[in-house]
């Protein structure tokens, strides 16, 4: 039987075409036909849940007392004054997710700390909460994240080798496992799927990278190069 390809996931939607983490590079990743786009959020102080990577926004800042604030110590008013590369505002999860309409699989990263109920809240909320999912280096959020919603599901982030990726998966009630594409081995991918759970390896920009990981069954492929990853696989 033959096996399907990955999903080619979006990482930031399309960074190398458009401003990362913004409502553009989202549009140019579904017009790459991505099928997934993988996003970054954190909360403002006024618990608003807005799509960016840093903690200090990784933006334009304006003059004065707002340069070098983290996102959570800024109102969103306040946010509305950075710009990413002086091409697109930071925008919310909310809009994010009104802009993707559900036309791809939406992976949420949880940057900042303790705002799964607020990013649950949005996603509940959206057009297509079935095609979203919440993942993080912090297992103990993934968990908290699946009490809340358990029909949300939660996925593990890994930068280092993973011994025993099915017991990490089972602590946080995890669907999802985010290996570096460094640390994906055969062994992995088999014991994941035997425990009915799928791989997603990140951040895979090589195209003799992406066909090696396809044959050894990764479920996804996150990358900065939709196009490149396509025409490889």
């Amino acid at each position: 039987m033959a096996r399907a390809k990955p999903m080619l996931i979006g990482h930031r939607g399309a960074p190398r075409e458009r401003p990362e983490n913004t409502l553009p590079s989202f549009l140019r990743a579904l017009e790459l036909q991505a099928d997934g786009i993988e996003l970054d959020v954190h909360c403002t102080i006024d618990r608003v849940v807005v799509v960016h990577h840093d903690e200090i926004p990784r933006a334009t800042p304006p003059s004065g007392r707002l340069a070098g604030k983290r996102i959570d110590a800024l109102t969103f008013d306040e946010l509305q004054g950075f710009s990413v590369r002086g091409l697109a505002l930071i925008s919310t999860l909310a809009e994010a997710l009104a802009v993707i309409k559900g036309r791809a699989e939406v992976f949420i990263e949880l940057k900042g700390e303790a705002i799964e109920r607020e990013v649950i809240h949005v996603v509940r909320a959206s057009r297509a909460p079935d095609r979203c999912a919440v993942h993080s280096f912090d297992h103990a959020q993934v968990a908290r994240a699946r009490a809340l919603a358990p029909e949300i599901r939660g996925g593990i982030l890994f930068d280092r080798p993973v011994a025993d990726p099915v017991s990490a998966m089972r602590a946080s009630d995890a669907f999802d496992v985010w290996p570096g594409r460094e640390h994906v081995s055969e062994t992995l991918v088999r014991d994941v799927h035997d425990a009915g759970g799928r791989v997603i390896a990140w951040t895979v920009n090589d195209a003799a990278q992406a066909v090696s990981l396809a044959a050894m069954g990764v479920d996804g492929l996150c990358t900065d190069f939709l196009p490149v990853l396509r025409a490889a696989l």
